[in-house]
């Protein structure tokens, strides 16, 4: 993402005297950790083992993708001490949240800004265009629930800069926070993320270290999201329907995704979670005359998606068949199918060009919006294009090449950007891609803890998911609140975070001034 050095916002100068101080580039930033690091090899034998324990009897676990059995899990890796981040930072990115609800909400339902933006995209870009052709035919039937539902999560990772060189880095280590993507599909870890605070919680009591607990924020993420879904579910108003996890055919993340359902029933005794894939809901599933979803013998009041934003979710054309009938039933969706277009890597570089934000939000919210954008460069056919591709080629590692999907794994990073370029430069395929500046976020040191693996001190970057929940229809917002936060952490030299798709790990935030 970016180093201070676009033009898309202007956090970039700050005044001195009467100058204005250019952006400068630097190489490393260091966050001190919590605790002074290396910990003596006796305190580390003792506290490892608990934590493991802590880990897996509080749900931080995951089923095996090495050798799946249905029967086992294994822990989550998981980050022994919560990772530093400025107060300043997290209090702004919280703040910001209900806007971004407002701002995503709002370009879901302006059909001709999600058209403008993906006209070129869905020519070379299949998945999209599937996605494209279920979003046109249920807008042109006439969308049966006006209702949706966003269970949003907003990622950002602290950008470093140069002392001065950013309004909003005004002391040191002189980071700010930048956004990665806005997920509107599958904002999965609302249970991760609290419990990874539990489980570094409960590592510095064992070090009788309860100074410290308050510099971990509270994190009430797993409530706020399946509090969405019931209020969703309330507005559907009937009380015998029931809320469905679209999920996949073999669920590796099963705790985040479980722990989801047991917060409901949690909250709400007499609400039902029933768990299909597409394949179970094209077998069982069927609109009655006034469009009702029904599955088995239960109707569908909400439809929750943990799965369908990758093309591997789709094995045939029954799954694009559930997911249009899905679409085209009363059922609230999370998301609808305009909220998953509004998500796509193409949608949020157009939201980022100059002036496009106040098209949703007033001058004052577009301008502390902006502040949080990187540097987002289109690479459609003609000279806007030409320019960004010359500049990644020229610096591929300054850049991230991103395609149309989630879930991780799919970006391109360093010399192999220029391996695809090279490809795709002259054909209009790269408009199914994106480039973004890349991120260069501070370093810190901390205790990486595997199933089957020795405890490791690692140098690490993190990544912050803040939740947000959004509730309404084109023409009003019924719920829009921040709803918690998660924190991913991996190795510094690793591209990819993602913890299900094991490249990364549980973390949770220790808030310092």
């Amino acid at each position: 993402m970016s180093e201070c050095n676009n033009d898309h916002f202007n956090c970039c100068k700050a005044e001195t005297s009467d100058k204005e101080l250019p952006c400068k580039k630097i190489t490393t930033t260091i966050l001190e950790p919590c605790l002074p690091f290396p910990l003596p090899d006796d305190v580390l034998n003792d506290i490892v083992p608990k934590a493991k324990d802590y880990a897996l009897l509080h749900g931080a676990g995951m089923r095996y993708k090495t050798s799946y059995d249905s029967d086992t899990l294994q822990m989550a890796p998981f980050f022994l001490f919560p990772s530093a981040f400025p107060k300043r930072e997290f209090e702004r990115v919280v703040k910001l949240q209900p806007l971004i609800n407002v701002l995503m909400h709002k370009v879901a339902h302006d059909a001709e800004f999600l058209e403008n933006c993906l006209k070129k995209t869905i020519r070379v870009d299949d998945f999209t265009a599937r996605l494209w052709k279920i979003y046109t035919m249920v807008r042109e039937e006439g969308i049966t629930q006006e209702l949706s539902l966003g269970l949003l999560r907003s990622d950002v990772m602290l950008t470093k800069c140069h002392a001065g060189c950013c309004k909003l880095c005004v002391t040191p280590p002189y980071v700010s926070g930048h956004q990665v993507e806005v997920n509107t599909i599958a904002s999965g870890f609302g249970h991760m993320g609290p419990i990874s605070g539990s489980i570094n919680r409960y590592v510095l009591g064992e070090l009788r270290r309860p100074d410290l607990l308050h510099h971990l924020p509270e994190n009430d993420a797993l409530a706020g999201l399946c509090g969405g879904m019931i209020s969703a579910w309330e507005a559907y108003n009937c009380p015998k329907a029931v809320i469905l996890f679209v999920i996949e055919d073999v669920t590796y993340n099963i705790c985040d995704q479980r722990f989801h359902e047991y917060e409901i029933r949690r909250q709400r005794p007499d609400v039902h979670v029933v768990r299909k894939n597409l394949t179970q809901i094209s077998e069982r599933g069927h609109l009655t005359d006034d469009k009702r979803l029904i599955i088995d013998d239960d109707e569908i009041a909400v439809v929750y998606f943990r799965a369908g934003y990758e093309p591997g979710h789709y094995h045939s054309e029954a799954e694009w068949e559930a997911r249009l009938t899905i679409e085209r039933s009363r059922a609230i969706k999370c998301p609808s199918i305009q909220y998953h277009l509004a998500g796509t890597k193409k949608v949020q570089q157009e939201i980022a060009r100059p002036g496009v934000l106040q098209k949703f939000l007033s001058d004052s919210e577009a301008a502390e919006v902006t502040n949080l954008f990187a540097g987002l460069y289109t690479l459609d056919l003609g000279p806007e294009g030409d320019h960004a591709i010359q500049l990644a080629m020229e610096n591929p590692d300054q850049y991230v090449l991103k395609p149309q999907r989630e879930g991780g794994g799919n970006n391109v990073y360093g010399e192999e950007i220029k391996t695809v370029l090279e490809k795709i430069k002259d054909s209009p395929e790269r408009e199914a891609y994106i480039l973004m500046d890349r991120i260069r976020p501070p370093i810190q040191q901390n205790y990486l803890v595997r199933a089957h693996e020795p405890v490791k001190l690692i140098e690490t970057v993190s990544e912050l998911g803040i939740f947000g929940v959004v509730l309404g229809t084109a023409k009003e917002i019924l719920i829009n609140k921040y709803a918690g936060h998660m924190l991913r952490t991996k190795l510094s030299s690793v591209n990819e975070g993602g913890v299900a798709a094991g490249l990364g790990a549980l973390d949770s935030v220790f808030l310092f001034e």
